[in-house]
């Protein structure tokens, strides 16, 4: 049974996945205030394997013309992203080695939920998206994404219009193998 009180499990249970945004700008200083908390996720050996570039603002045309390079101007990507508020790519920095990169992915899959919940506990919405043209040529390079990097997904920032419903989650008991 969860405790009502426990602000920690209340956060991780009551954010929700937000795809429908106010036009109000976050400001960036927010923003890099939230990636200050998320930066404290459990990383081995405190590698910090992560970057992140910020489409804020007039910024966000700057990410729509790398979609447009790779797929064109007409697609639905790069209207859709100038409709976001604001856009964070978060960036992996890839070791060649596999159990360190499969830390490293974890260590900045965990960001990117200390940044949701962060985000959700100062009524932020986000919503992290990923897509084909994240491994693209064209758009890797119109955004200095070197190789040896790895594009974990963009996160979608903005004040909620809509905050969707929950849904139903499988218990973790219809999924666990037990040893005692």
């Amino acid at each position: 049974m969860i405790n009502a009180d426990n602000e920690v499990r209340n956060a991780i249970i009551n954010r929700r996945t937000v795809k429908k945004f106010k036009q109000d700008p976050v400001p960036t200083e927010q923003i890099i205030d939230l990636l200050d908390t998320a930066v404290w996720a459990p990383n081995h050996k405190l590698r910090e394997p992560w970057r992140f570039v910020l489409f804020n603002g007039k910024g966000r045309k700057k990410l729509a013309e790398a979609i447009e390079a790779e797929m064109g101007e007409d697609n639905k990507f790069s209207a859709n992203v100038l409709q976001v508020p604001a856009i964070l790519l978060v960036v992996l920095d890839e070791d060649p080695r596999q159990a360190i990169w499969d830390e490293d992915f974890a260590a900045v899959s965990a960001l990117v939920q200390n940044f949701m919940l962060a985000a959700w506990s100062e009524q932020v919405g986000t919503f992290w998206v990923t897509k084909p043209f994240l491994y693209a040529p064209k758009f890797r390079n119109e955004l200095g994404i070197e190789g040896g990097e790895k594009i974990i997904g963009m996160i979608y920032i903005g004040y909620p219009d809509v905050i969707p419903s929950a849904k139903e989650r499988t218990p973790a008991k219809d999924k666990l193998t037990l040893f005692e």
